[in-house]
């Protein structure tokens, strides 16, 4: 009977979710502050183009609306992008979803592309083309786009400690950063990001990973060391932006 209960008093614990300590990201940073030196081209560069091995890269132009909703179309992408208009989300593309109807009216817009590189090699017919970003032709309805600006983001060489924060949220990819007060350092603890979208995270100043919402694991190891008794700062650039302003620690790794 003892061992029985001992078992279930086991499995109960397993089951019992990690005790979860909010942190309210409601600070912001420019993304500006992590800007490489820009390429203007008629054509958009792939990021080896841009002396890019891996990472993120910001593809702007002017587009010329003429129709109700036209569909935006690129003839590559590698691996990921994030589409915004005058600064809102329109939505996602990537290497096997290359076209999306857009919610325009017809006018004068900025069209901003955010493309990340995962990192991988490309498989299948590309294999032997391993050009990472966004390339080739972009239309936007019946209209080819041209003119444009891309801008390395330098976002893993952020010395995220020194960028300038404010008190804020943001509509478009940016820095966010909370705080958070620490009794125990020497636990394990994993960094909860359920709810947001892309992006890399740091602790006190020290990069702990990247995170994907499409991932099945929900957290983020925090390495030993990082942690520290008292106030500790947590600061993570988010592709994406879903109006998200919460995360936790957690002493267990989450899944969905």
């Amino acid at each position: 009977m003892i061992r029985t209960s001992l078992f279930l008093l086991f499995l109960w614990v397993l089951a019992t979710p990690a005790a979860a300590q909010d942190i309210r990201m409601s600070q912001i940073a420019s993304l500006e502050q992590a800007y490489g030196e820009s390429v203007e081209d008629e054509n958009p560069l792939p990021m080896n183009d841009l002396d890019m091995d891996f990472g993120y890269a910001l593809y702007e132009t002017t587009v010329n609306v003429e129709e109700e909703n036209p569909t935006l179309t690129l003839e590559n992408v590698r691996d990921y992008a994030t589409v915004y208009v005058d600064g809102k989300l329109q939505g996602y593309l990537k290497d096997n979803k290359k076209s999306m109807e857009t919610q325009l009216s017809p006018g004068t817009h900025k069209l901003s592309m955010y493309a990340e590189n995962i990192g991988r090699i490309t498989y299948g017919p590309e294999i032997l083309d391993n050009s990472k970003g966004i390339y080739g032709s972009i239309t936007l309805g019946d209209t080819e786009l041209t003119g444009w600006k891309m801008t390395p983001l330098l976002i893993k060489e952020c010395e995220v400690d020194n960028l300038t924060f404010t008190e804020g949220t943001s509509l478009t990819p940016c820095f966010h950063k909370g705080t958070v007060m620490i009794d125990d350092a020497a636990r394990e603890t994993f960094l909860n990001v359920s709810g947001w979208g892309m992006g890399e995270a740091w602790i006190n100043g020290q990069y702990i990973g990247a995170y994907w919402e499409e991932n099945s694991e929900t957290t983020l190891a925090i390495p030993t060391g990082v942690l520290r008794k008292g106030e500790n700062s947590i600061v993570v650039f988010e592709l994406k932006n879903n109006t998200q302003t919460l995360m936790s620690l957690t002493d267990k790794a989450c899944f969905k």
